[in-house]
């Protein structure tokens, strides 16, 4: 299966591409226009805003499990924003390795 950046750019949801600042600002934008380092760029960004979804939703847990906040709104929220950057960041990484398997059983 090869990778089609352009599969993951439409698989994900707007909030998604939103959250994880990875995809371009306007329809006009391809992938063929980023280079290598900002694509790799990107992909860093996108882990370091996944890291922080997890970690909010962490505090939140905590906040609400020691009675310090009965808003269990923003505990969903919360949750629900780390879920899906979790997802996504998962689901380009498994496209990444798929990519990976496939360069590497290619006989030159």
């Amino acid at each position: 299966m090869a990778l089609d950046i352009t599969e993951l750019y439409n698989v994900s949801s707007g909030a998604v591409r939103e959250a994880a600042k990875i995809a371009p600002t306007n329809r006009t934008d391809t992938y063929e226009d980023l280079g290598f380092d900002n694509l790799l760029h990107t992909a860093i960004e996108n882990l370091a805003t996944t890291n922080n979804y997890l970690s909010d939703a962490e505090n939140e847990e905590i906040k609400w499990a020691l009675g310090e906040t009965e808003n269990t709104h923003d505990l969903g929220v919360a949750l629900q924003k780390a879920s899906t950057a979790l997802q996504y960041t998962v689901a380009i990484r498994d496209r990444l390795l798929d990519a990976y398997k496939e360069l590497i059983q290619m006989q030159v």
